[in-house]
This record gives C-alpha cells, sequence and structure tokens, in this order.
C-alpha cells in the first residue's frame, strides 16, 4: 500500500510541469505610452525653463546643451503623438519654433544675451501661439522670473586653480 501511494506521488509531481506548461502565458503588460501634456510638463517645460535660465544667466555652455535637450523634447514629444485630435503635432511644432530656436542657436554661439532674451521671448511666444491653435489657451507659457530647481547652480562655473599644476581648469 505504501509503495502505491509512494508511487501516485511521484506520477502526480511529475504531472505538474506538464500541466503547467500547457497553461496559457499572462498577457503582456500594456506598454507605457504618456499623454501629450505629460510628455509637455515632463520633458519640454523643463528644458524651456532651464533655457531660460541659463541664458539669463550667460551660461553659454549650458545653454548649448539645453537648446539641444529642448530640441530632442520637441522630437520625443512628436513621435508619440504624431497626430493630437485634429492636429499634426510635429508640423506645428517645427512651424511654430523653426525660427526661434535657429534665432536662440546663433545667440548662443555668439554669446549675445540680448538677442538670446528677443529669441527666447519669440521662443515663448511660439509656445503659446502653439498652445492657442490647439485651443489649449488655458495653458500660457512665460519667461521663467525664478528658479524652480533650487538644487541647481545655472551661473557659469568659475575657473578653479589647480595648486598642483599652477594652472585653471
Amino acid at each position: 500500500m505504501t509503495s502505491f501511494v509512494l508511487r501516485a506521488v511521484l506520477l502526480g509531481s511529475l504531472a505538474l510541469p506538464i500541466a503547467g506548461a500547457a497553461q496559457l502565458p499572462a498577457p503582456a503588460p500594456q506598454s507605457y505610452r504618456p499623454g501629450l501634456g505629460d510628455l509637455m510638463t515632463m520633458t519640454v517645460q523643463p528644458r524651456h525653463t532651464m533655457l531660460g535660465l541659463v541664458g539669463r544667466e550667460q551660461n553659454w555652455v549650458y545653454a548649448n546643451y539645453e537648446l539641444h535637450e529642448l530640441e530632442e523634447a520637441f522630437e520625443r514629444a512628436a513621435r508619440a503623438w504624431p497626430q493630437w485630435r485634429s492636429m499634426p503635432v510635429g508640423g506645428m511644432i517645427n512651424s511654430l519654433t523653426k525660427e526661434p530656436l535657429a534665432a536662440l542657436a546663433q545667440a548662443v554661439k555668439a554669446a549675445d544675451a540680448t538677442r538670446f532674451a528677443t529669441a527666447y521671448r519669440q521662443l515663448t511666444v511660439a509656445c503659446n501661439a502653439c498652445h492657442q491653435a490647439a485651443n489649449q489657451r488655458m495653458i500660457v507659457i512665460k519667461v521663467p522670473e525664478a528658479s524652480p530647481f533650487p538644487d541647481q547652480e545655472f551661473r557659469p562655473p568659475k575657473p578653479r586653480s589647480d595648486a598642483s599644476r599652477g594652472r585653471f581648469v
């Protein structure tokens, strides 16, 4: 009797993996697709803000970096949302921001604070024109008055002396 029970348990345990293999796998979770507003708030708006802050501080190396990051944020938003409602997102972004972004690039390259401020205001106006065209008039972007990033320095770094080599780095 004991051998019969032992055989039944062994056979039953061998059948478990086979029965488990016959079950269908769980459906794959749906991938996350942030909304257009999420992308604007998470990626575009912080880059726009930081670009304005570093430009005001005349940190041209950082401004060049943020300008590039802002352009990439616009590209990602357009790729994720080629169309929002009946609006062609990429087309709207390109048509409204192309000139201000080019003017910003020129101002950054020239390290010209006056031209930068003018181009940055033009970009901000373009952002608001896009929101109005998309019937999102309640979203109004402005030139930042203060930094929302209290833990980040936007002024250009001061050269520091490298005492061991007698030079600045």
